[in-house]
């Protein structure tokens, strides 16, 4: 189905009370995150459920299912141009949203996710990909992003160095996605946490799995959910109708940036999981940093961020670990290198950011690094990152020697071309 066959409802937004709301259910574990939505299925007759099953989607057919409490409504394979995650939100589920809207006056919908689907990427085609010309917000609220964890598989998943690939269940040719990171991914841009069943290791377990979580996301609602008994109208009351959505909040790897918590600090032990968050202004020295990756995160189950080198002053790199693997990536320009007439082209929290924690010699630019796992040593790791950062004689020394020291990141944060013109001065 084509976007443009779906009937619009006009370009003009109702207030969010009067249009039907959206709750977005996510979770690499199918078993799990289904039993919720049954459990919601239950609890209002009205509610639509919408799943769509992605184990063909690579040769380009997806499976959608619709259904109510009183049973199936829809079951159709779809096919696509192209088989990819992408392509199914664009030409399929936001299509399928907008056409129950219409056939379904006044009901609200539960979309459950296919395990290998991230919540980020539904947030990003809900803003960006129009139907009939009007994003799929003009016609319903999101209300929640929800992620369901399973107790008894969440410390082999985020521990897992298996890719998508190996385990069969990649959503597109390209990708290369980790198990680790989709788990990671899908809890980080939840608004709503349910942490479902119970660790293997009992009752304490089950408590340090919803430690690791609230330090995993300070920002997210957790909801312990017993796998034998569910108050079907308990779980509704938790999980809808909470209008927690803030579609202005940025990734998790931009958050630092924008002015948004990252992490917390809580270096003392709680049921074994330690938080440290890492600040600092001065830049670090490319070959320490690099000689030191492997040891700050042998004992992290989770760590992101964001840095500047000394010989790359210009560049915002992002730190992000998850599996056991560690990936760095441009996130942009610091804004102390561009010239003020370009501050407008960055958003209005980055600038406000920037500017309440402006510091006359290093500008915007700073160390924000969180790690997260089981009895981490703070000082120890403090330590090893501070003995990163420049000293006194390096920072003496000056920009232009900076540029100069020996860098293993050469050519890994690409940065686009500069868009500052040479002044009327330079000649």
């Amino acid at each position: 189905m084509s976007t443009s066959s779906v009937a619009s409802a006009g370009h003009t937004v109702a207030e969010p009370g009067s249009r039907p709301s959206l709750t977005v259910l996510s979770g690499f574990w199918p078993a799990a995150t289904y039993a919720v939505a049954r459990a919601l299925l239950a609890a209002d007759r009205s509610l639509l459920l919408v799943r769509h099953d992605l184990a063909d989607v690579r040769a380009g057919n997806v499976h959608r299912v619709v259904r109510d409490s009183a049973g199936v409504l829809e079951d159709e394979r779809v096919s696509l141009a192209h088989g990819c995650v992408s392509c199914t939100l664009r030409e399929d589920v936001l299509p399928t949203l907008a056409r129950l809207v219409a056939t379904h006056p006044g009901r609200d919908i539960v979309l459950m996710l296919p395990e290998v689907v991230e919540p980020e990427a539904v947030a990003a085609a809900c803003s960006q990909c129009l139907v009939n010309g009007a994003p799929i917000t003009h016609l319903l609220h999101i209300d929640s992003y929800v992620t369901v964890v399973d107790a008894g598989h969440l410390l082999d998943g985020l521990a897992s160095t298996d890719d998508l690939k190996t385990l069969g269940i990649h959503a597109a040719d390209n990708d290369e996605r980790s198990l680790a990171d989709v788990i990671v991914s899908q809890i980080e841009y939840a608004d709503t946490l349910v942490l479902w069943g119970h660790s293997p290791d009992g009752g304490y377990g089950t408590d340090r799995l919803a430690v690791l979580l609230a330090r995993m996301t300070p920002w997210a609602t957790q909801i312990r959910l017993d796998d034998e008994v569910v108050d079907a109208q308990q779980l509704t009351r938790q999980l809808r109708d909470t209008r927690r959505n803030r579609p202005e909040t940025p990734g998790v790897l931009a958050r630092g940036l924008e002015g948004h918590l990252l992490g917390v600090h809580e270096p003392l032990s709680d049921c074994g999981i330690v938080s440290v968050v890492f600040r600092a202004r001065r830049p670090f020295h490319p070959r320490r940093l690099h000689d030191v990756l492997e040891d700050v995160n042998a004992e992290v189950i989770r760590s992101r961020g964001h840095l500047w080198l000394a010989s790359q002053p210009e560049a915002v790199i992002a730190w992000d670990f998850a599996g056991g693997g560690l990936a760095m990536g441009s996130l942009g320009r610091w804004l102390a290198t561009v010239p003020d007439r370009y501050w407008d082209e960055v958003s209005d929290h980055r600038r406000l950011a920037a500017a309440m924690d402006w510091d006359p010699y290093y500008g915007d630019r700073h160390q924000y690094l969180v790690f997260i796992g089981l009895d981490l040593d703070p000082a120890g790791l403090h330590r090893a990152l501070a003995g990163c950062l420049l000293t006194d004689g390096e920072i003496a020394d000056g920009e232009q020697v900076w540029r100069t020291y020996d860098d293993p990141f050469t050519g890994c944060f690409p940065l686009p071309a500069r868009t500052d013109e040479p002044s009327e001065e330079a000649g």
